[in-house]
């Protein structure tokens, strides 16, 4: 959302393109068996669980910060043409957050083997995993489109102020 409303579409979409590339990461891994590590190290998910809750608390707290700050952010569209320096940030942002994600982790690891049968054929993994990256890198992509349009509803003095404090919040 918030890379969205600060860089535009092209910036939602980067970040987008990040969580999908995790997304991709953890069905390789999966379908390589290198889950199975988890299965026999179980703190080694707990380990993944806290570096992801601290990284969400470290973007909540940035989150906080620029609430805070007495200038608010400037979520108006860029001039035509400006390159923008968020796109690898976005990009960032979205690899990270997926990656150490225990939701999407779970997912890899207790919900697509149930759809996976004793002797599936060849690149039936594959598959579903694939359709699970293109389907949220979909869904992802219509939420920065969608935001990109109501930019100039959060635009609004109050607005940015507000929902930075809703997600530092969150």
């Amino acid at each position: 959302v918030r890379n969205t409303l600060t860089g535009g579409h092209r910036a939602g979409l980067t970040a987008a393109l990040g969580a999908a590339a995790a997304n991709a990461t953890h069905a390789t891994l999966a379908g390589l068996g290198l889950w199975v590590l988890v299965g026999r190290w179980p703190t080694l998910l707990d380990a993944i669980r806290a570096a992801g809750a601290a990284y969400l608390a470290w973007l909540g707290l940035q989150s906080l910060m620029r609430a805070c700050r007495p200038r608010r952010p400037q979520w108006t569209a860029p001039p035509a043409g400006a390159p923008s320096i968020q796109h690898r940030s976005s990009f960032v942002e979205g690899l990270t957050v997926n990656l150490l994600n225990p939701a999407i982790i779970s997912f890899y690891l207790a919900v697509v083997p149930t759809f996976v049968s004793p002797s599936p054929p060849r690149g039936y993994f594959a598959l579903l995993a694939a359709s699970h990256v293109s389907m949220a890198l979909a869904c992802h992509s219509a939420w920065a489109y969608a935001l990109h349009t109501l930019r100039q509803i959060f635009a609004r003095p109050m607005v940015p102020r507000a929902l930075e404090l809703m997600t530092a919040a969150a």
